[in-house]
């Protein structure tokens, strides 16, 4: 396996020291984090089951909030279908806020909350997440997101830029303030609502793509 760029490794063993030091509920990276810097990366791994589909429920059936379908497919770098990439998703509820989870107390995914999910996408590098539309943060001018990171199994994982919505009035001061790195492809969606009313989205992701230190990621086995 290719050696990670010292910065990367560096930031890497400080993660894993401070979460051995507080004692946390920590499960151990099985692949490098890359695109540093990042706040929680690790947290991907706190919880994650052992098996998940290409389809999962971030907000389970019931939570209060507009309902909300996200689908996409994953690529490679030359445009072609991804297959078993996972994709790790969080957000706020309809409310703008992370609601808590004792099972995640103390652990690098607090912050996060309960509303998270993992999926692998399936052989044409599909992925479909069910859910509710989230708030934006209160007091803030944060629009609605959905944040994402992905790991490549075996290889190494990232952050990539977040579901915004187009609809959203929020976003565009936000946007004024900040640029969109675009890892990952864009990460602008049109919402759209089907018979059901619920809200269809679409956020298909380019593996790598604008994520810093992603060669030594490409070159590992």
């Amino acid at each position: 396996m290719t050696t990670a760029p010292p910065f990367e490794r560096r930031d890497f063993l400080l993660l894993l020291a401070s979460g051995l030091a507080a004692g946390a509920a920590w499960a151990a990276p099985a692949e490098p984090i890359v695109g540093l810097p990042c706040e929680g990366c690790d947290a991907v791994f706190a919880g994650m089951p052992a098996t998940f589909a290409s389809s999962a429920r971030i907000a389970p059936a019931g939570q209060p909030g507009e309902a909300l379908q996200v689908q996409g497919q994953v690529l490679d770098a030359q445009g072609r279908p991804a297959a078993g990439i996972v994709i790790y998703a969080y957000h706020t509820d309809a409310s703008g806020h992370y609601p808590s989870a004792a099972a995640l107390r103390g652990s690098s995914a607090e912050p996060h909350g309960r509303l998270r999910s993992w999926v692998r996408s399936d052989a044409q590098g599909r992925y479909r997440f069910d859910s509710i539309r989230p708030g934006g943060y209160p007091g803030r001018i944060d629009p609605q997101h959905i944040h994402l990171h992905v790991i490549e199994p075996g290889r190494c994982t990232y952050y990539i830029d977040d579901i915004h919505f187009s609809d959203d009035a929020r976003l565009a001061p936000y946007r004024a303030r900040h640029t969109a790195a675009l890892r990952g492809g864009s990460g602008l969606a049109e919402p759209r609502r089907d018979r059901s009313g619920t809200w269809q989205v679409t956020r298909d992701i380019r593996l790598g793509l604008n994520i810093p230190g992603y060669a030594s990621c490409a070159l590992s086995p």
